[in-house]
């Protein structure tokens, strides 16, 4: 077969190869997870299909005079050698390593020794069914990896660099350290840097874990991820692209299923020592029956046992395995959700915890106007003075407030002055306007109402000429599909839901109540929620997801079982500790998550039984001589095929 493989993916097939001879993504080095040009991977196999095919209507219904001794042998030659000798090819590389007891080795002993005893169509059949189902499996991994690797295509990819007097755009792995780049407004930071603007307003949830929006003076750092919010900015850059976590999360992907499962290493195991007795009984098979057997044919029992050999290729049994996985995590990229490993395709199986963070998990990690309460005059009236105030603030409350629609906006502040840690003040419309926290209004002996004392989003009060009017509440959002999320994990039986989270207490206990949570903790430290995660660790049969985003939830996503990243705006440090990354920021995915893990279980071990029942069965029958090499073909090629089209299944069910 002709094909052709990337330096990557043939550095990834080595790495896990194991003494059966099988590559968890594929077969050897040579023609099974390898990237083809075109549709000329598959003429060997359509050549040889086209030649055996036409050898066995002659054969069997043309029945030509000349098509016998040594043309009949030369035909099936040159349809057998097409899919036949890459597969020679490789079984002698595997003897020259010292590896004897390859799928390549006994695949060309079953199907020479089949040209040995005439059976020539047989032998030309097993070898192209067999490099028809390498084609198959092959082509299932690409798909599933390819469609891992989309995922990625959502992160920064571009970066306007200031070259020759011009900003130009080019990728982010050409950008070199300290050069100048711009970012406009609602990008994201394509590499991390230091800020030339005067200042800048970046949303750094993802990085940081808190819910305001952070300003940036000139000189400050900034980080990959993080969005640019009003102007366009300047940096210098500090790291090159291939420093940060993106470049090295690429790379897992590429070798997503790097980390095994253990039903998978079982089999492998399995298949190591399974092999090599299988080979013996087949020699055995042979010769034994001679001593016991008073009409004993050589080349009947040569058959049988040649027969034996087919069957006994580990192909279906191993195969079956990994493309299981790579069925699931294709069906988990396609939703958005990416595994790091089969491992933990496995272990999300097992969760009956979830522990999540409040900011940027279940909330949006960003300020709306939430309630609005006048004590004097209308609404639209008392926030027409308080924008004109905040139109002087780059304050992130600010902001949330000039969202608020008026009907006519035309009022502006004079006199403007901005009390550290306490508001506004300032002339509006000829009247004194004050406008921020209880300390302010006591600061300028304001009666504040007692109802403001139980409010426990933020607050911004607002005075005109010395008397209280109103004020309005600011809170962090929880996302839309929040409350569906938490209903769908406690359908599938996780037995708690925590929130640990680094908001104030009032703030948390009233999110945690509002999502039905069985416990919610705020105003803790990073090195608190780690204690918290260890010590839910410590109660027996328990399994904890932690899912977060930030860099503050990294030493707690490291701890648990698995940890879940929020990747769309997910800090790079969450990303790469995290063993699952959800690309769409959904904590609805969750649970999506904990679904195609078990129903990728239930399908491995599908194949598993498949891969067993069937071989035993024909192992026994062509024992017996009762099975011929079609059956064989079948046990093998037949049911690794069968193992592949169980696992596309993953992909294409609809997850709710």
């Amino acid at each position: 077969m002709e094909v052709l493989e990337t330096q990557k993916e043939k550095e990834a097939c080595k790495s896990s190869t194991t003494d059966s001879g099988c590559c968890e993504t594929s077969h050897g080095e040579h023609g099974h997870a390898a990237k083809s040009s075109g549709n000329k991977t598959y003429l060997p196999a359509v050549f040889s299909f086209v030649l055996l095919v036409t050898g066995l209507i002659v054969d069997h219904f043309v029945q030509l005079p000349f098509f016998k001794g040594w043309v009949r042998i030369s035909w099936y030659a040159v349809a057998y050698l097409p899919v036949g000798w890459p597969v020679m090819v490789e079984g002698w590389k595997s003897i020259k390593k010292g590896d004897f007891f390859t799928e390549f080795l006994l695949m060309s002993i079953a199907t020479i020794g089949a040209f040995a005893i005439g059976q020539y169509p047989e032998g030309v059949a097993v070898m192209l069914f067999y490099a028809v189902g390498e084609l198959f499996q092959g082509a299932a991994v690409k798909k599933a990896r390819g469609n891992i690797k989309a995922l990625l295509d959502v992160r920064p990819n571009a970066a306007l660099v200031f070259r020759n007097g011009n900003y130009v755009s080019v990728s982010p792995e050409e950008v070199g350290v300290g050069e100048r780049i711009q970012v406009r407004v609602g990008e994201k930071i394509p590499l991390d840097g230091t800020l030339l603007s005067n200042k800048a307003s970046v949303n750094t949830a993802a990085i940081t874990g808190e819910s305001k929006p952070d300003t940036v003076q000139r000189g400050n750092d900034v980080f990959s991820g993080s969005i640019n919010l009003e102007e366009v900015i300047e940096i210098e850059t500090t790291k090159l692209f291939n420093d940060s976590s993106i470049a090295r999360i690429l790379d897992m992907v590429q070798n997503a299923t790097a980390k095994k499962s253990k039903t998978e290493l079982f089999i492998r195991k399995f298949a190591r020592v399974y092999t090599p007795i299988v080979v013996f009984l087949a020699i055995g098979l042979t010769l034994l029956p001679y001593f016991f057997i008073d009409d004993y044919v050589f080349k009947d029992w040569l058959y049988r046992a040649l027969i034996f050999l087919v069957i006994s290729c580990p192909c279906a049994l191993v195969i079956s395995i990994p493309l299981g996985y790579f069925g699931g995590l294709g069906a988990a990229s396609r939703n958005g959700i990416l595994f790091k490993g089969a491992s933990f395709l496995d272990a999300v199986t097992k969760i009956n915890t979830v522990v999540m963070d409040k900011t940027g998990t279940v909330t949006k990690g960003v300020f709306k106007v939430k309630e609005i309460k006048t004590y004097i005059g209308a609404e639209q009236e008392m926030m027409a003075y308080l924008q004109a105030l905040e139109k002087q603030s780059t304050h992130p409350i600010a902001r949330a407030i000039l969202e608020y629609k008026l009907e006519d906006n035309s009022l502006s502040a004079t006199n403007v002055t901005e009390i550290a840690g306490k508001g506004l003040k300032g002339i509006v419309n000829d009247k004194s306007v004050l406008a921020g926290n209880k300390s302010l209004m006591n600061a300028n002996k304001i009666d504040v109402p007692a109802e403001t004392d139980s409010i426990v989003e933020s607050i911004v009060m607002i005075a005109m000429d010395g008397k209280f009017v109103g004020y309005v509440t600011i809170a962090d959002e929880l996302k839309e599909d929040a409350h569906h999320a938490i209903q769908r994990i406690r359908d599938l039986g996780i037995r708690q839901l925590v929130m640990l989270s680094g908001d104030k207490v009032s703030i948390s206990d009233k999110v945690g109540k509002e999502l039905g949570l069985d416990k919610a903790m705020g105003g803790l430290l990073p090195e608190e929620k780690l204690d918290e995660v260890e010590a839910l660790k410590q109660i027996p049969n328990t399994r904890v997801a932690f899912v977060g985003d930030g860099i503050n939830d990294a030493p707690v996503l490291a701890a648990s079982d698995v940890g879940i990243a929020m990747g769309g705006l997910g800090s790079d440090v969450a990303i790469e500790t995290a063993d699952v990354i959800i690309q769409t920021d959904q904590p609805s995915k969750i649970s999506k998550a904990i679904r195609i893990g078990r129903s990728t279980r239930h399908i491995v071990w599908q194949n598993i039984a498949l891969a067993f029942g069937v071989k035993f069965i024909v192992l026994l029958m062509g024992a017996w001589g009762i099975a011929t090499m079609w059956e064989a073909v079948f046990a093998d090629v037949g049911v690794a095929l069968l193992a592949v089209l169980n696992a596309v299944r993953l992909q294409r069910m609809e997850w709710q």
